[in-house]
């Protein structure tokens, strides 16, 4: 007897091969050119791509906030507050760098924030830029005023002298000086300057007579000293000559306690001064807008910011980046201040004209 015939199975119910894909191979979207839905690299490249341009505009108005509030950044443990302002002046050069990400990038959102970091820049530090008249040196009724970290390693103390009297300035204040280069500074500056006094480390010569000459105790060993000048063609002016201790950059941070400490007992000399007309000059071992020294910057201005041309940056001498040398002054007006040329130390010498 024939058996009947089988039925025919739709093509729709017949079991799969098993080493098929029944959905096809894009179906997940993780075979070649899928869209990454599950979390795979192209999807989270594809985010981040969309994230920079964000993160870019962030990082401007970041630079920004750091520049414009440099004061409030904390020196809690390695005085990252006084490193930053320092060398705030070459925080500008984040402009150009963000603006190159900009165009990497290709983002207008990023190009338009970093108009914040350079407009507070130029409101920082534009004056200086701009500040360039020739004439500002001339006139007469001025005293000119000399400070010059002569660094105690100098091989050439007697031409360094040459280059200060060079200067014809009316006082020279010194800094780092040692026995020997004292006396070859008092030998080679003695034409010039009959007036002069050393104490430790630190001296004043003067084309006019010296009064209250004294040490200013700032530390355990005499790093500062304070003289009157008496010239002929205007009233006495209190002179200060000073030198904070130094500063390190290490693995610790921004070492600057020693210098905190002196700047505080200079500080405490200054508010009991008498005289109207003060000078300090000197090696500061950091710049006037470090909030560390607002104990004695806040009680005098400077001349380089008021009169000078540039940034007037003095140290190191060979490549400047800061101003640690500077021109201090209260009670008189600044006209001019400038750098002299280099010499044999590590320091630029400073150089300004008062009226008093």
């Amino acid at each position: 007897m024939q058996s009947p015939p089988e039925a025919a199975v739709p093509a729709t119910d017949r079991t799969p091969d098993l080493g098929s894909d029944p959905a096809g191979p894009d179906s997940t979207g993780s075979g070649p050119g899928g869209s990454g839905s599950d979390g795979s690299a192209p999807t989270r490249f594809a985010a981040r791509r969309r994230a920079a341009p964000w993160l870019a505009a962030a990082a401007a108005l970041v630079w920004a906030a750091a520049m414009a509030l440099h004061a409030w950044i904390p020196n809690a443990g390695v005085n990252a507050g006084s490193l930053f302002q320092t060398l705030l002046p070459w925080t500008g050069l984040g402009v150009p760098v963000l603006l190159v990400l900009a165009a990497v990038l290709r983002s207008r959102l990023a190009a338009v924030a970093v108009l914040a970091p350079a407009v507070v820049w130029v409101t920082l530090f534009g004056g200086a830029l701009t500040d360039k008249r020739p004439d500002k040196r001339s006139g007469a009724g001025g005293l000119t005023v000399v400070s010059h970290n002569v660094d105690e390693g100098n091989t050439d103390p007697a031409g360094t002298a040459r280059v200060l009297a060079d200067a014809k300035a009316d006082v020279l204040a010194l800094e780092e000086l040692s026995d020997a280069s004292a006396a070859v500074y008092s030998r080679e500056l003695a034409a010039a300057y009959p007036h002069h006094a050393v104490l430790g480390g630190v001296g004043i010569w003067s084309r006019h007579p010296l009064a209250g000459v004294k040490e200013v105790p700032i530390m355990p060993w005499t790093r500062a000293m304070r003289a009157t000048v008496r010239a002929p063609d205007g009233p006495p002016v209190a002179v200060y000559a000073v030198h904070l201790a130094s500063v390190r950059v290490s693995a610790a941070g921004f070492t600057t306690g020693r210098r905190n400490d002196a700047a505080r007992e200079l500080a405490a000399a200054l508010r009991a001064e008498p005289a109207p007309r003060v000078v300090v000059l000197g090696d500061f071992n950091g710049t006037y807008q470090d909030g560390a020294l607002a104990p004695v910057t806040s009680q005098l201005r400077s001349a380089q910011r008021e009169a000078g041309d540039g940034f007037g940056f003095t140290w190191p001498a060979a490549f400047p980046v800061a101003r640690i040398d500077d021109v201090l002054v209260r009670g008189m007006t600044p006209r001019a201040a400038w750098t002299l040329p280099a010499t044999g130390s590590d320091h630029l010498p400073v150089a300004a004209t008062l009226i008093r």
